[in-house]
Order: structure tokens, then sequence, then C-alpha cells
């Protein structure tokens, strides 16, 4: 039997290819799953590219519904995401256990990456909201798409990162610091849908029941993400 085709965004690269495995250990049909960055994603569901699972953050994936590409009574939300700033390893960890101390932390770095995807237009949203992204807009460098922030940091290319915490816990060569603080925290919902030209529904509807199912909690809080419970 031919697998069932999801294409995700990065963050969740990692969660659905655990839990993938376990589905795929145990069910038919199988699943097989791509990534790419979110926007890349979306346009290719857009342009009709054949997929019967598509995972992106909520707001994305109802965008995507409302132009008819996915069925949004078969959509699941299905992970909380925080965003984490991290250092490159061993390089003097920025305090950021208040919001004073961050926007402190954040007026004396040489330089702060952050992404494409949802968690970087939070952070813009957030900057502005709190009058400072003009001061520090110059010294903020963003990843190209589908590039973790945390490859950058790692390389010594920015000071100070910030991304999904599922996409950095894996990355070598860098610190996670932590959530930020107070109102600056930020959390992303990323949800999954059955494409609308999927012609198995029915199974792909049962691999996203199967996410949020007990059986895939320890994988999906392994990877850094707080499940949503069936």
């Amino acid at each position: 039997m031919e697998a069932l085709k999801g294409i995700g965004s990065m963050a969740t690269r990692q969660v659905l290819q655990e839990i993938a495995g376990l589905w795929n250990s145990r069910r038919e049909p199988k699943v097989s799953l791509e990534s790419a960055g979110g926007v890349e994603v979306g346009k290719r569901v857009r342009e009709g590219e054949a997929f019967d699972l598509v995972f992106l953050a909520s707001d994305a994936l109802g965008q995507v519904a409302a132009e008819g590409k996915v069925d949004g009574d078969a959509s699941f939300d299905l992970f909380r995401s925080e965003v984490v700033a991290a250092v490159r390893k061993g390089a003097q960890k920025p305090d950021i256990s208040s919001v004073l101390a961050f926007k402190n932390a954040l007026k004396a770095a040489k330089s702060i990456g952050y992404s494409t995807g949802p968690s970087g237009k939070a952070l813009v949203a957030l900057f502005e909201g709190w009058g400072i992204y003009g001061e520090i807009k110059d010294k903020m460098i963003v990843a190209p798409t589908g590039v973790p922030v945390g490859s950058l940091i790692a390389a010594g290319d920015v000071e100070f990162g910030f991304q999904q915490r599922s996409e950095l816990i894996h990355v070598e060569g860098i610190e996670i610091l932590g959530s930020l603080p107070g109102e600056a925290a930020i959390v992303t919902i990323f949800s999954g849908a059955v494409a609308s030209g999927s012609k198995r529904k029915a199974d792909a509807k049962a691999f996203l029941e199967f996410i949020v199912s007990p059986e895939a909690r320890a994988a999906t809080l392994a990877e850094g993400l707080s499940p949503f419970s069936k």
C-alpha cells in the first residue's frame, strides 16, 4: 500500500518523524513526511502539490483552509511550542530573568538571530510594542528559510538567538537559556489537517488522531513540545 504523504514546517520536523516512526511500526498505511520552511510549505500546498497531510502553525494552516486547500473539518491542534533564547556554548549568558533584564540584553547584544516563521513574526511584534525595534533592527539577522537559528548561533554568526525550543534542542554548539520572561513569553500552536485533495482522508485523519493520543505523548514531550490531549 502506498504511503500517506505529508508536509510540515521545520518546527515540527523531529517530533513528527518520531511519531510517524511509532505509527509505521504498528499500523498501515505507512506515513512519509517531508519538512520545509513554513512559507515554502504554504506555497507548495497552494500551488496544488499532492499531499494527504499538512502541518503548519495554526494561523497559517487556517489561511490555507480558508483557501480550500485543506479540510477545516479534519483539522487538529497538535502541539504547543514555546520560543526560547540561546547563545553559543561557552559564551557569556545574558540575563533574561525579567522583562527589564531581557530588554537590556537585547540592547547590549551585538547581533540577534531570529526566524522567518511564526516565532520571528511574534518577536518583531513584541519589540515594536516595546518601542525598541527601531533601536535594534539593524543588528537583527533573519535565518534563511529552513535554516535553524541555532546553526547561526553555533557558527558565531549571531550572538543571541531565538526560535522554537523544538528547533533548538538538538543543535550542537549552543546553550538554551530558557523561555522568555513574563509578558515576553511566546507560544505557538501547531496544527495538522487532511489535504483537500487526499484520496485517503480517513487514513490521514486516523494519523492525526494518533498524534494526540496517549501513545504519542512521550515522543511529543521529548521533542520540547506540549501535546494537546484528544
